[in-house]
């Protein structure tokens, strides 16, 4: 298959690449582990793997059981996932290009001579070396930007801020077991509130919550962890908040916004977005509760001296969604 692209990789960040890549007319095959540990899973197509189907926006992906499978799915112009950690079935399908979308953090084995064309993900790569090009991950202004030489920004181990809040918004493991979810995805937590529990064999550990706000991503009830283990995330709500569905945008009514903060969204309205308040009785939660909802956040926008659009705290946010943590 000529235009061939295998993504090794099924998670958040790797979804977002493999949606634009099969939107783009590519043939798209995700390779992924035999227990994938995604925490943003309600957009990371590899929740098939424990699914059989899992579907993101329009398009869904389907768990293909052997290379010949996948082979068929993609000759039907499916989206095909295939248990594959190691990569062995590359050499046989011999695809147009590889990606590296796994974000290990480091290298687990591509090099260059899987495919004409190699890409990477993240930090742990070096391009013109491991892989012929590397995509920086990290939030900011180098945020996508593609490095023929050199390698991604290194991983800090430290959460990027989002509104005023970094490693509290990240949840680690406090014991190694069994997880058991209390909570679930897009629900809102208090801090302190128990959104998990882990099975020990001393007993049960209770995980709780350091902060205010929305879960949006936690591994799957059952999965084995260890102590330390990354396994939920939350967004800190608050403030006067915009949320944008696919093709349609929320505003609380009384939200007051900024001439800065209008521009942005009249530009968003010119792409294609709905612009409409609240429904009447439909509280704000409700909205933030709906699959792939985005948060656009708005807190003093202001232009620049040199008349440059700068926007201090406006940030966007996915509610088990994609993006780095």
């Amino acid at each position: 298959m000529k235009n061939l692209i295998i993504v090794r990789g099924g998670g958040d960040l790797a979804t977002g690449t493999i949606y634009k890549l099969k939107k783009s007319g590519f043939s798209v095959l995700i390779l992924e582990a035999a227990q994938p540990s995604a925490i943003r899973r309600n957009v990371a197509f590899c929740e098939a793997v424990y699914q059989g189907t899992q579907t993101v926006e329009d398009m869904t992906c389907c768990l293909a059981e052997s290379i010949d499978q996948a082979q068929q799915f993609l000759n039907e112009g499916k989206l095909p996932v295939l248990v594959d950690p190691a990569g062995e079935s590359i050499s046989t399908l011999n695809p147009l290009a590889v990606v590296d979308a796994i974000l290990a953090k480091k290298n687990l084995g591509t090099t260059r001579n899987l495919a004409p064309i190699t890409v990477a993900l993240g930090p742990g790569f070096t391009a013109g070396e491991d892989v012929d090009a590397v995509i920086e991950t990290k939030r900011g202004h180098n945020l996508g930007r593609v490095l023929w030489k050199g390698s991604a920004a290194p991983n800090t181990g430290i959460p990027g801020i989002l509104g005023g809040y970094g490693k509290e918004r990240v949840v680690h493991c406090p014991a190694e077991g069994i997880l058991r979810n209390v909570k679930k995805i897009t629900d809102t937590v208090s801090k302190g509130d128990v959104i998990a529990i882990v099975e020990t064999e001393k007993g049960t550990v209770p995980v709780e919550a350091t902060l205010d706000g929305i879960l949006r991503g936690l591994i799957r009830d059952g999965y084995p962890v260890k102590r330390g283990f990354k396994m939920a995330a939350r967004y800190r709500s608050g403030g006067k908040t915009v949320l944008v569905t696919t093709t349609r945008m929320f505003i609380e009514e009384d939200t007051l916004l900024t001439d800065d903060a209008i521009a942005i969204l009249r530009a968003l309205k010119e792409t294609g977005y709905v612009m409409a308040g609240l429904p009447e009785g439909e509280k704000n939660q409700t909205v933030v509760q709906r699959d792939l909802c985005f948060c656009l956040q708005l807190r003093g926008c202001s232009a620049g001296g040199s008349g440059r659009l700068q926007v201090f705290a406006a940030e966007i946010s996915q509610c088990g969604g994609t993006g780095d943590s």
